[in-house]
């Protein structure tokens, strides 16, 4: 197999890291961007670090990508203006700025939704503030919102984007979809199980999951790395849930 160049964000810890790995031991090139460590420093709530991001990617990357994953997130306990901005703000705007790289080599951009995306509905207004692309209007409008409604309400929104732009992504050369995990045991995770609040909620669905437990990164990563590669080369704006058998169990009806 030829090797392949892959950019992602989030790429330190958790499903990102496992993905990053696998991609490695495959032979492949990973181009990593993360707050802490990676090829690229840069801090993606800010516009200042989303550019720092894409220039370093262009500057690694001038004969294009065969793939760009989006796994920066911040879970429900960070602060709702920072979920809003990374989870999904800075998702589209990277996923943007590199569409035409990936192009080059009929590439796949795969966002990082989650199985809490169904949770909310399409017409909350912070999904729709979302989705009018305004993120300082969005910002502003958070006050009244916990940490899971913005967390799920931009995961929603993701999708939602993803979906909207399949067409034209194909046309240009790039294949685009997302995966949607469940409860996946991460440092991220962990956070969440600390929470006073959260913590218990948390540790009940992950015993809820119908497969018996939560996911382990590589798990997730597993399917990612499948959904990135030729095998899945006419799989098109697909949400791909990755939960142990969650969203079934909730929405059965629903697909």
């Amino acid at each position: 197999m030829a090797m392949k160049v892959y950019a992602m964000t989030g790429g330190a810890t958790g499903i990102g890291a496992a993905l990053r790995q696998q991609l490695a031991d495959a032979g492949h090139r990973v181009i990593s961007v993360d707050i802490r460590e990676g090829d690229i420093i840069a801090d993606l709530s800010t516009a200042a670090g989303r550019e720092t991001a894409l220039t370093g990617v262009r500057e690694l990357a001038a004969d294009g990508l065969d793939g760009f994953i989006a796994c920066a997130g911040l879970p429900p306990v960070a602060p709702v203006q920072l979920i809003a901005s990374v989870n999904y703000f800075a998702a589209v705007e990277m996923a943007a700025g590199l569409k035409d790289l990936v192009g080059m080599r009929r590439g796949t951009v795969l966002l990082v939704a989650s199985n809490s995306a169904p949770m909310i509905e399409n017409d909350h207004p912070f999904v729709q503030s979302c989705l009018a692309a305004d993120e300082q209007a969005t910002l502003a409008s958070l006050a009244d919102l916990n940490g899971q409604s913005v967390y799920a309400g931009s995961k929603r929104a993701l999708t939602v984007w993803m979906r909207r732009n399949v067409v034209a992504w194909a046309k240009a050369g790039v294949r685009l979809n997302a995966v949607a995990p469940g409860i996946t045991l991460t440092p991220l995770t962990a956070q969440v199980f600390a929470d006073p609040e959260l913590g218990d909620v948390m540790r009940q669905f992950g015993e809820s999951v119908p497969w018996g437990e939560a996911a382990q990164p590589g798990q997730i990563a597993n399917v990612m790395r499948f959904m990135l590669s030729e095998e899945a080369d006419f799989v098109c704006g697909s949400v791909f849930f990755v939960d142990g058998g969650s969203d079934a169990m909730l929405r059965s009806d629903q697909f």
